[in-house]
């Protein structure tokens, strides 16, 4: 049909992007017609992303409108960079958005699901069934299928001694990513760094506590746990010394500069002598506010603004070394690390208020003579930092988005020690529940409840044609061993090892991740059936 076809254009940093016919005319449709155009936006969409799933997906190339290229195969960095038009296609972008900031994984996973529903609905809208007895059929099949994960679902135990369960979920997690090489190295620390902040009592895990940072150089294997906080930058000047052990810091939001006149008066000076009064009287209050930080005890002063080359001069000649220019996050981390007190005003530094580190020392890179500040061994031991190296900054970033993937399957343990396996084996599981469901159902919601369990198969078949298995072939011999045999832990075998039983190969996933893909998904779709028409702003009725 006409309103189906849809032509391929290119921007002029050869992006592709979709004209769909009915855009190109300007014309206007309604009711299910209208569903089917946006059906088939979010389908596009769907399929960009669907070559990225699994451990053998392909990464994309990214071109941001300033040149920036971003090589990925993270779900959720695609589709934020992509730029889409059509509004259908906006909520697939929010959908991987909100699986991110809920779960942290599976960006990908949710939106290949949500596309093969959508295929779905349109099979069953040309069979003349209404979208909104297809959308409670979809969410009838949801609960069977969450009740199914529920079902299917071990409990792994793990302690901060034996962190076995946890290494291999991060490992799954990592799996598909650029990492893949040095994953175990990845993984441990991902585990390490967790539980270095993880409050196990409370099954809480404060994000806040881990920062990740990276450096161009090195080979991804050089990357470090450092218990403590990292800070890129130095010593203010060339001559301070590069360590200071048993460090008492002052952290300051104020500006090392004499306080200026809050007026929109300018001062005239006509004279020497008024001159020399001047740089006397500003002399005079850079030792006054050197003078105020000894006194309190501290050796070291972590300013958040910058001060001058006489504040640095006197800063040295009086043996206080300073690090200027931290940021506003990094000055919280290091407070938060160190049991410091943030002070915005001079007079306001007391003993009490100053963080303690039992070592802060200057780390140089290779011959490119950059520095950083290492605080280690600090009041407060949660505090950790992940220092990323890489070939270059396009691995550092994919690494540093990989890494927090696998913090976030870590974290999701941690929270609910329930972990299904992956590999496609729990949606199989799931499907043949739905349709199992589905023969004991009169109403027409039947056929949307299969078309469910169809579109739960797509996950399984785009990993089976990632890794250059024959998609159907393989899907079928599975989902036969899967009911003869009663092993729910049977899923594609991407790598090659030659086994199904993804309980051997470890391939683990946690439970809370796959329930919200298929909630999501569902609620997504449930919402797309539901649209009958698209009414700009300012646009007149024809």
């Amino acid at each position: 049909m006409a309103e189906h076809q849809a032509m391929y254009a290119t921007d002029e940093y050869g992006r592709p992007f979709i004209i769909l016919r009915e855009q190109a005319k300007k014309t206007r449709s309604h009711g299910v017609e209208a569903i089917r155009s946006h059906i088939l936006a979010a389908r596009t969409v769907s399929n960009i992303i669907r070559t990225s799933l699994g451990p053998r997906g392909l990464d994309k190339i990214l071109i941001s409108a300033d040149g920036d290229i971003t090589v990925t195969n993270d779900g959720a960095t695609i589709l934020g960079q992509m730029e889409v038009e059509h509004p259908i296609a906006k909520l697939l972008v929010q959908l991987s958005k909100s699986q991110d900031d809920e779960i942290g994984d599976g960006t990908t996973g949710v939106v290949v699901l949500a596309g093969a529903l959508l295929e779905q609905s349109e099979e069953l809208l040309d069979r003349g069934i209404h979208p909104i007895r297809i959308a409670d059929g979809f969410e009838r099949a949801c609960s069977v299928a969450v009740k199914q994960l529920d079902r299917i679902s071990d409990r792994v135990a793990f302690t901060p001694e034996d962190t076995t369960n946890l290494f291999k979920t991060a490992k799954t997690s990592l799996g598909s990513k650029i990492v893949s090489k040095e994953h175990d190295q990845f993984a441990q620390i991902a585990v390490d760094a967790v539980l270095a902040v993880a409050d196990l009592e409370r099954k809480d895990v404060p994000f806040d506590l881990i920062k990740v940072d990276g450096k161009v150089g090195g080979s991804l294997a050089d990357i470090k746990l450092i218990k403590g906080v990292l800070i890129d930058k130095d010593m203010s000047h060339p001559q301070m010394p590069s360590t200071v052990k048993d460090a008492k810091i002052a952290i300051l939001t104020c500006p090392f500069e004499p306080p200026r006149p809050k007026t929109k008066h300018k001062l005239d000076i006509t004279s020497v002598e008024e001159y020399e009064k001047l740089r006397e009287y500003e002399h005079d209050k850079f030792q006054e506010m050197i003078r105020q930080v000894k006194d309190t005890g501290a050796n070291l002063v972590i300013c958040q603004w910058g001060f001058d080359d006489e504040a640095n001069h006197l800063l040295m000649q009086n043996e206080l070394p300073a690090v200027r220019w931290v940021g506003g996050p990094e000055i919280e981390l290091i407070a938060i690390a160190t049991n410091g007190r943030i002070v915005p005003r001079f007079e306001d530094l007391t003993p009490e208020k100053l963080g303690y580190a039992g070592i802060v020392r200057e780390l140089s890179f290779g011959t490119t003579r950059d520095k950083m500040l290492v605080i280690e061994e600090c009041a407060n031991a949660r505090a950790v930092t992940v220092f990323v190296r890489g070939s270059n900054k396009m691995i550092v970033d994919e690494a540093k988005r990989a890494l927090h993937d696998a913090l976030c399957a870590v974290r999701n343990m941690i929270t609910d020690n329930r972990i299904v396996y992956g590999g496609g084996a729990a949606e199989i599981s799931c499907s043949l529940a739905v349709s199992k469901a589905a023969d004991e159902i009169p109403t027409i919601e039947q056929y949307a409840m299969r078309a469910f369990a169809s579109a739960l198969d797509a996950v399984p078949l785009a990993l089976a044609e990632n890794s250059g298995l024959s998609p159907i072939d393989t899907l079928a011999e599975v989902k036969s061993r899967h009911v003869h045999e009663g092993n729910s832990a049977l899923g594609i075998d991407c790598l090659g090892k030659g086994e199904n039983d993804m309980r051997k190969q470890s391939v683990y996933d946690p439970l809370i991740l796959k329930r919200q893909q298929y909630l999501l998904a569902t609620q997504l779709v449930r919402a797309v059936l539901k649209i009958d028409d698209v009414i700009a702003a300012g646009e007149a009725e024809e």
